[in-house]
Order: C-alpha cells, then structure tokens, then sequence
C-alpha cells in the first residue's frame, strides 16, 4: 500500500487530471496551472500600460514569466512584448542625464535638451526621405508610363509596404516609413526583437496581402468604369505581388519560407505549378522554382508551421484569380 501526500500531488482545474508539484501546464488538458493569477498580472499590466507606465507594466509583464512554461507561445509573447514596452518607455522617456542637465541649467535647460535630442531632429528629417525617395518613384513611372499609370502604380507599391509597416506596429515593434527605389521597388526597415519565425512570416506576407487587396480594388473599378487603366495597374500589382513571393534572397517570399518545413516547400512548390498549368501565368512557374530550391536548403525551421503554409498560398490564389479575371498577361494587358 501506498500513498501520495497532497503537498506533493494536485488536481488540474478543468479536467482532475493529477499534477506533480512545480507543474505548469495539465499534461492532460494543456490547461495553464496558474490561470489565474496570469489573468490577474495580465490585468494590472494593461491597466499601467493604458496609463503610459511602460516600465512598470514590463515589470508586471516578467512576473508571469516562472508561472509559463518556457516554450509556450504566452512565454514567448510575454518576451517579445516586454522587449517591445522597453524600446517604446526609451522613446517616451527622456535619459536621466537630460534631466539632470536641465536642473543645472536652470532657464536654459530646456535649450540644453533640444540640443541633447538635437540627433533625433536630424531623424526627423530623414524621414523625409519617404517623401522624396515616393517622388523620384512617381516620377520615374510617370517618365515611362504616363503620369497616370505612374501615380497609380506608386500608389499600389505604398499600399504593399504599409501592408508590412501596420502588421509590425499592430505587434507592437519598432519600423520607419516606406522607402522607395526607383526601379527596384521599396521596403520597410523594422527592428524584430527576437520575434519568431513565424511572426516574420506574418510580417513578410503582410505585404503581398496588401498588395492582392489594392489589385482586387483596382479590379472592381475596372469592371465599374470599363476604363482599362485601371485593369492595367489590377494586372501590373498582381503580377509584381507574385513576383515578390519567390521564396529567395530578401524577397518577402524568400523570408516567409524560412518558416516552412521541407512537406511545406514541396506543397509550396505543387501549388504553384498548378497555378502556371492553370493559368499559363510564367511568374508562377518562377515562384515554383524558388519554391524547389528551398526544398533543398538547410535553413529548416525547428517546427513546421501550418499557419504560414495557409497563409502563403491564401496570397498566391487571391493573386491568381486577380490575374485570372484581367485581360492581357504578364506585367500588364496588350
């Protein structure tokens, strides 16, 4: 006969499950053991976070950190999110040296911090360099195309890159505005505080997203006003979208396939032949090719990750049937 003393073993909550002692989640359920008080942390964070506390509210945020497990998404989160809180509480707070100078200074202290953030003045200029580098861009297309088919075109390209720029602010990092080059394209510069590959995918395929939802409007004005410029950029978008899912180099393509698996890359690959077959559309065949390549790389994530393979080829068949329904092949219509 034996028995276990209670101080050893408990129950899980939702399913009676027996837990050892120092369990973290229901080896049963996967239920959090600590629920609870997770919730309570996560309450008290938010709320100082609504009060602008960043520092405190990381604070908060790290006392849930023993009651996860390690590999668990909520842990992962919890690091990602309080890296994000740390970098924004620097933004918003100016170093202790400022004030400190400042009190010294006494009436000319405030001068003395205007030259202390005299560097990001010069940021602030900088970024005008969207606003320029977004000129040159127009000009260059308008040179080519006409000025219409040139600002409509630039107008897609910057629907695309903020489809990356909100999908990064919306997780709570740090990103600059677009920036374009004048027959290269354009992107976004962002800082990705150790976040998962998967996120990168989310973020690389946030892009192309954008980019199927500007060519699916342009589409729809096309079909309201038979005016074929408007099938022209649906067509030029779609085309250049797919272009940039090639699962190489910096493409957005090539980031987000570093969260596939190698049955991921090959289901990559097959439905981007049938997309060529189907639609006689070469741009797929070259995604197909990328897609081949990829299968042969060591840069294989630890886990496979079903959510990017939906993701990516949800992208590709939006991008397809926008291809599907327009005249013409290609770039742009004959």
């Amino acid at each position: 006969m034996s028995s276990i003393s209670p101080e050893i073993i408990r129950n899980c909550s939702r399913c009676s499950h027996e837990l050892p002692l120092g369990t973290l989640a229901c080896t049963n359920c996967h239920a959090l053991v600590h629920a609870g008080e997770l919730d309570r942390i996560a309450a008290e964070a938010r709320e100082l976070e609504s009060k602008k506390e960043l520092r405190q509210a990381r604070e908060r945020w790290l006392r849930s950190l023993p009651l996860l497990p390690p590999d668990s998404k909520q842990a992962i989160w919890v690091q990602d999110h309080t890296r994000a809180l740390d970098h924004a509480a620097d933004q918003l707070e100016p170093p202790e040296s400022e004030n400190k100078w400042a009190r010294k200074l006494g009436p000319v202290g405030p001068i003395a911090i205007v030259l202390a953030k005299s560097k990001a003045v010069l940021a602030a200029v900088f970024k005008l360099k969207f606003l320029l580098s977004f000129a040159a861009f127009f000009s260059l297309y308008w040179a080519l195309y006409g000025w219409a088919f040139g600002l409509g075109f630039a107008a897609l390209i910057f629907i695309h890159e903020m489809g990356h720029f909100v999908d990064i602010k919306r997780r709570g990092l740090p990103a600059d505005m677009p920036v374009f080059l004048p027959g290269f394209g354009a992107y976004v510069r962002w800082r990705a505080l150790g976040v998962s590959l998967e996120t990168r995918a989310a973020v690389s395929l946030a892009g192309p997203l954008a980019g199927a939802l500007g060519a699916v409007a342009c589409w729809g004005l096309w079909l309201k006003t038979g005016n074929s410029l408007w099938a022209a950029l649906a067509r030029a978008s779609a085309w250049l979208n797919v272009l940039n899912l090639i699962p190489i180099w910096t493409l957005d393509g090539g980031q987000a396939a570093r969260a596939l698996s190698r049955l991921e890359r090959i289901g990559l690959l097959t439905l981007c032949l049938i997309l060529w077959v189907m639609l006689g559309e070469g741009v797929f065949f070259l995604v197909a090719l990328g897609a081949g390549y990829r299968i042969f790389t060591r840069d294989l994530p630890p886990t496979p990750s079903l959510r990017t393979m939906l993701y990516f080829a949800l992208v590709l068949l939006c991008l397809g049937l926008v291809m599907r329904a327009l005249p013409g092949t290609g770039f742009g219509p004959r």
